[in-house]
């Protein structure tokens, strides 16, 4: 039975369209108390004294909670992702504690937690809350904070250097001397919000007759968070279970972050003895969920006289924010996904990770690589104008040939191994998204027509690779039931990437059942004990694989049971649509749910050594990671008046290696263009010079909607990646990663910005500042 690439329906839509799915927000237990927490409204500031009488005061208020409160389980969080080996490193760790008891770090920051009978008395309460607080000088310009006499965010340090990293191979300067062509720029990327539907939220129950504790979160990673509350408790890990429902987007923010609300609610729980729930608001979100990233890029290509590269140097800021809890995931992907799907023979890149008064830098789709894409292909566009080359055929004449894979690029990338890339053959997508875009017959006919007749098109072209199935692993456990049914249990987490239909495919295909009755449990410390969690396109790669060796296992099993049953050699059976026959005698048959009975005999002898049940648990490390690529084409039209953007086609080719299920990989494609469309020329963070956030609603912050994101048209090509037995590559960050280079190049495209001497060189953009720019020439 081969469910492989078949665009199938979704096992988990049925629940969700009928409004039966579970999330946080819907766990209502008897006795359940609200949690609201009072925020420090300065981004750098001294705590002088908190009073909190008069919400503890107030009918309705159970307690009021602040850092003294909390005694020895007052101490920052772990160090999440330490900093990786790379030679004469520096890192200056600093990670959050639960509530401010000294110095806020930035604006709403906790500092007291309210829990009471309802919502609506705890967010009384926090008004009645005053503090007294002598404010410091917010530090927010990364080359500002740097500079002699800047304020420290963290005093004790003496510097807001968080980290800095040099990786280099070859010799750039070398490289540049003897090039036909140098090009200097500096290249800005800003500040978003992540804005899922459904913002964080955590409810904790803790039951004193078992001794244990549930909690309820919108995390991606369920048995990092179980394994960190109960050290931080003091209880064994079998006493704590954690339990990731539906959760409404996640996009990394919601990962292993242990925030203080995390920490602080299963605390309450288990000291009052009731239910404690707590769910972000939006305004929340915008200050106490952590951000996307910002960088300040100075960065320089060399080049021969045919378009070839000899070396690229890259010297870069990055805005880590308040805390580094996530360690240098962010510019570490910045810095090795800047080389791209090119021959790089000569690479310097040194980064500087900078402490900033503002909410905290964690990976957010794309982590990172956004940067690294924009800097490399406007780099390749400058480069192109310059020496007066097609766009398209610079970088094919870059491109890594398909006979050099695997292609060993020097520098270590985020999972602490060489940046390896497994394999790939990136012409081919080249060419497929040219022909699907028509552009041949954009540039020679479509874009002079159109402005002849006083209308701004622009086509924009760029290629990306992403790195993605990072280990360390996970694993998998399948059993058959006795009613034929199949479950797989897994410990990755779930926010709508289609894993119960994904992960049912692939253990289908080996048991010869049909998909709907393959039963998926994620995000569930009950069900399966270890795992990590989703992040950086590993799902399918590292879970998938788990779920892959562990049906083969027990088909092995099956096949086994079947052979003793009748009394034949196991290469004689057939085993298909739910049951096991003999070759050539398809009425001779036997159900998978009867095998599971006599593979788990109730009476009898049975012989030594035997395991009972049709069932397996497997685990999935990957040496390395894998590595997806792509080319992403655009045509989009601007209004002459308002600069504002229509898209008027898109498409994609990708190749992301064995495809388990066209149709949910689609949903993840369009998912990431639409969120790399809000990155590229809507979403942007203000703030003013105390550190404040300008817009943090709804109301000001610009997101897509569905008026500005276009259909798009998906193709791909397949090169199978040897990593894993499924042959399969990550797709969860492709749609996000090359729009905002991708705008870049179709807005100078359109409005035919080079001729007045005008370069895009920062993201994110909107019609207001597009005007701005403009303005220049």
């Amino acid at each position: 039975m081969n469910s492989f690439g078949r665009p199938l329906t979704r096992n988990e839509d049925p629940r969700l369209l009928r409004g039966e799915a579970l999330f946080v927000d819907d766990v209502e237990l008897p006795g359940l108390l609200h949690v609201t927490f009072f925020r420090s409204p300065h981004a750098h500031a001294h705590l002088l004294s908190l009073d909190v009488s008069a919400a503890r005061a107030r009918a309705g208020v159970v307690a009021v909670v602040t850092a003294a409160d909390l005694g020895d389980y007052w101490q920052p969080g772990p160090l999440l992702v330490p900093p990786p080996p790379v030679p004469g490193m520096v890192f200056n760790q600093r990670c959050q504690v639960p509530l401010v008891r000294d110095t806020a770090r930035h604006v709403g920051e906790p500092v007291a937690m309210v829990i009471a009978e309802s919502r609506y008395i705890a967010e009384d309460a926090v008004g009645d809350i005053f503090a007294e607080w002598e404010t410091l000088p917010a530090v927010g310009d990364l080359e500002a904070a740097l500079a002699p006499g800047a304020a420290f965010v963290h005093a004790d340090l003496g510097t807001n250097v968080a980290a800095e990293v040099h990786q280099a191979r070859g010799d750039y300067v070398a490289a540049a001397r003897s090039a036909h062509l140098v090009l200097k720029r500096r290249f800005t990327y800003d500040r978003g919000a992540s804005i899922p539907m459904e913002t964080r939220g955590v409810v904790a129950q803790w039951d004193p007759r078992a001794d244990r504790l549930t909690v309820w979160d919108t995390t991606q990673a369920p048995v990092v968070i179980r394994n960190g509350l109960a050290a931080m408790l003091g209880l064994s890990e079998r006493q704590v279970r954690v339990v990731a429902p539906n959760i409404g987007g996640g996009f990394g923010p919601k990962m292993m972050m242990f925030y203080p609300e995390e920490v602080l609610v299963p605390w309450a729980a288990m000291r009052l003895g009731r239910p404690v729930k707590w769910i972000e608001d939006r305004l929340e979100h915008f200050f106490s969920t952590t951000h996307e990233r910002s960088q300040i890029h100075d960065a320089e290509i060399a080049l021969d006289a045919s378009g070839k590269i000899l070396g690229i140097k890259d010297e870069f800021l990055h805005d880590t924010g308040a805390y580094d809890p996530y360690g240098l995931t962010v510019p570490l992907n910045s810095q090795c996904t800047l080389l791209g799907c090119y021959v790089v023979p000569a690479y310097d890149s040194r980064f500087t990770a900078v402490f900033t008064n503002r909410t905290l830098v964690t990976p957010y789709r794309g982590a990172g690589r956004q940067h690294g894409v924009f800097v490399m292909e406007r780099l390749l566009d400058l480069a192109a104008r310059e020496l007066g080359l097609d766009r398209a055929e610079i970088r094919r004449r870059n491109f890594i040939p398909a006979d050099a894979f695997p292609f060993d690029q020097g520098v270590i990338y985020q999972d602490f191994s060489q940046l390896s890339y497994d394999s790939g053959d990136y012409e081919p997508i080249l060419d497929k998204a040219l022909a699907a875009i028509g552009y041949d017959d954009f540039v020679a006919r479509v874009q002079p027509a159109a402005r002849a007749a006083g209308r701004s098109l622009g086509l924009g072209l760029v290629c990306y690779v992403e790195g993605t199935g990072i280990g360390p692993y996970e694993g998998a456990k399948v059993q058959v039931q006795s009613s034929g049914k199949v479950s797989l249990a897994t410990g990755i987490g779930s926010q709508g990437q289609g894993h119960a239909t994904a992960f049912a495919q692939v253990v289908a295909e080996q048991l010869g059942v049909d998909l709907r009755d393959v039963e998926v449990t994620t995000g569930d410390t009950d069900q399966f004990y270890w795992g990590v969690g989703t992040f950086a396109s590993r799902g399918a790669v590292v879970a998938g694989s788990a779920a892959h060796e562990a049906a083969k296992v027990v088909r092995q099993k099956v096949l086994r049971t079947a052979a003793a049953h009748f009394e034949c050699a196991e290469e004689d059976l057939v085993l298909a649509d739910g049951k096991v026959h003999v070759a050539g005698v398809p009425d001779h048959a036997i159900t998978l749910g009867k095998l599971a009975g006599l593979a788990n005999p109730m009476r009898g002898a049975v012989t030594p050594g035997t395991e009972p049940g049709l069932e397996a648990t497997s685990y999935f490390g990957p040496a390395s990671g894998a590595t997806a690529s792509g080319v992403h084409a655009m045509i989009v039209e601007f209004d002459a008046g308002t600069l504002r953007p229509t898209i008027l086609d898109y498409v994609v080719v990708h190749d992301c290696g064995t495809v388990i299920n066209p149709l949910i990989l689609a949903g993840q494609i369009h998912g990431g263009v639409a969120q790399g469309i809000g990155n590229a020329f809507f979403e942007q963070l203000a703030w003013d010079e105390n550190g404040q956030l300008l817009n943090a609603s709804l109301a000001d912050y610009l997101i897509p909607t569905a008026l500005d994101v276009p259909r798009m048209r998906l193709e791909h090509t397949v090169t199978p990646s040897p990593l894993n037995p499924l042959g399969v590559k990550g797709a969860g960050e492709a749609g996000a990663i090359p729009v905002g280079a991708l705008f870049a190049q179709a807005i100078e495209d359109a409005l035919d910005l080079p001729a007045r001497g005008i370069e895009i060189l920062e993201m994110p953009l909107s019609p207001c500042r597009l005007w701005e720019i403009t303005q220049r020439g």
